[in-house]
């Protein structure tokens, strides 16, 4: 199947599905940490982006890295799209909730996607069980990667002029009770 092909299927059909480069994949549920995480990461970023011109997209948008097609946990974007559009264009920063189910696809996989795309100025991996996130970033031709961890720890993300507190992010989880599925 072609990336063309399939995004001719999937608009088609009912569920959502991601195109590894081959066939179509089943996109699953998820916990309600992983939601809960996800959802304090889109109204931080929405309050920090708000009158600029970045905008964050939560998990139900795709984007196209590496003739691949993913749906991240949440997207920002700093280009326009024309109205009714369902691709993110050009991303900036993506971010994925890790789980147990998706770990080594994200870890692997997707960072080399992502490092592929050159609109992709950070791609950061946040974990569900502990307040840490691993944060990848270009500099020049390098694609440097940090942990950052802790209630203290704060994420900086330059590519669209904005921090953010781990705490933050996880408030109201309850941490530690081991990592779900996706």
């Amino acid at each position: 199947m072609t990336l063309d092909e399939f995004l001719a299927w999937e608009r088609r059909q009912e569920l959502r599905y991601e195109f590894d480069g081959f066939q179509p994949i089943a996109m699953s549920g998820g916990t309600l940490e992983h939601s809960a995480i996800a959802t304090n990461l889109v109204l931080a970023l929405r309050s920090r982006l708000s009158g600029g011109p970045c905008r964050a997209y939560r998990g139900d948008v795709k984007i196209v890295v590496a003739d691949r097609v993913r749906y991240p946990d949440l997207v920002v974007t700093c280009s326009r799209a024309p109205p009714g559009a369902d691709i993110v264009p050009e991303p900036v920063v993506v971010f994925e909730v890790l789980s147990a189910s998706t770990a080594r696809i994200d870890r692997v996989a997707k960072n080399a996607e992502y490092r592929e795309t050159p609109s992709i100025q950070h791609y950061v991996m946040l974990e569900q069980a502990a307040q840490a996130a691993t944060v990848f970033s270009r500099s020049g031709e390098d694609w440097i990667g940090r942990l950052v961890a802790g209630p203290d720890a704060v994420l900086s993300l330059p590519a669209i002029g904005t921090e953010l507190p781990l705490a933050e992010i996880y408030a109201d989880i309850e941490l530690g009770q081991g990592e779900g599925e996706d």
